[in-house]
């Protein structure tokens, strides 16, 4: 299952399912209030669903149920300020902005990153997701193959799929990835869940849907709050090779460079043969993954991108 963590103001955390996260939403319950039934003392949506709610002492019960599914809103952009000389223009932050930058300053000041880069073959995958969208009504992409390969890979190496506490690493047995999708007012990570566990043509759906949602600022917390790892892809935008700054509490994140053809050695007359190759870069949090451990999730990877037919199976 999957489990989210935060911070409490003491320093301590707080385990606890998305469902049931969205549940204490709606229902006005202090999470730091419950002691959690599940495995080292998770709090589960049963235990939600078994508390009283707590309304805050300065204000009055609601009398009114809360709608079943909050959106997460996007409030309006505060106005740009023109300098006086007009030699500058300061825009204001936004709550997404200051949220972005605040986890990912914690991230790179707590958290010790290295880098793993390896390049992959793609001629088989490219062929394969041709074939497939010559028959298939919505058409694949390459980051439906990226998830997948990588939610295998996380069950072949779990120790990628885990995550730093202050007593103990949390290991996932399920890969929730999150994809970073840019918006106008921040980027924000929905989640795949479960994508082992997903055929390639729903992992396609979910993240059609997600996107959308994701523009519209329309999110549900719990779509966007957990994952046990993280894709960035900027192929896309023709960038060839980048490193990705870890999205706490996850131990690893993938940054992923555009397609390109390169001269490889091959067993011909030549001696090479012009392929399409990406390159792909790891982060991971050293006190999680080794070294020698986020080489061999590469090497699994590369597996089963190079040999896209492992993805079906």
């Amino acid at each position: 299952a999957v489990v989210s963590t935060q911070s409490t103001g003491g320093g301590s955390r707080i385990f606890a399912s998305p469902m049931a996260r969205a549940l204490a939403a709606r229902k006005g319950i202090d999470l730091t209030t419950l002691q959690g039934s599940g495995p080292d003392g998770v709090i589960r949506a049963v235990d939600i669903e078994n508390a009283t709610p707590v309304a805050p002492a300065s204000a009055p019960a609601p009398t009114a149920p809360a709608p079943e599914h909050v959106p997460v809103a996007t409030p309006p952009a505060p106005a740009p300020v023109v300098s006086a000389d007009g030699e500058y223009v300061e825009i204001p932050l936004t709550g997404m902005r200051k949220a972005i930058a605040k986890r990912l300053t914690q991230s790179k000041q707590e958290v010790p990153h290295y880098y793993l880069t390896v390049e992959i073959g793609l001629d088989a995958l490219m062929a394969t997701r041709s074939e497939l969208n010559s028959t298939a009504p919505s058409k694949l992409s390459v980051t439906d193959f990226l998830i997948k390969a990588c939610s295998k890979a996380l069950v072949d190496v779990p120790q990628v799929n885990s995550q730093w506490g202050d007593t103990a690493i949390r290991q996932y047995t399920n890969a929730d990835i999150s994809v970073a999708v840019a918006t106008d007012s921040g980027l924000i990570t929905p989640i795949v869940f479960g994508a082992n566990t997903k055929g390639l043509k729903k992992i396609n759906g979910d993240m059609a849907s997600l996107k959308e949602k994701a523009s519209a600022g329309k999110l549900q917390p719990h779509e966007f709050q957990g994952g046990t790892f993280t894709i960035s892809n900027l192929g896309m935008m023709g960038v060839q090779e980048f490193t990705a700054v870890i999205n706490p509490p996850q131990s690893a994140i993938l940054a992923v460079g555009a397609p390109q053809k390169k001269l490889v050695p091959a067993n011909n007359e030549q001696g090479f043969e012009v392929s399409t190759v990406m390159s792909v870069t790891l982060s991971c949090d050293h006190r999680v993954v080794d070294g020698a451990v986020g080489a061999k999730w590469l090497q699994a990877l590369k597996r089963y991108l190079e040999k896209p037919i492992n993805l079906l199976l």
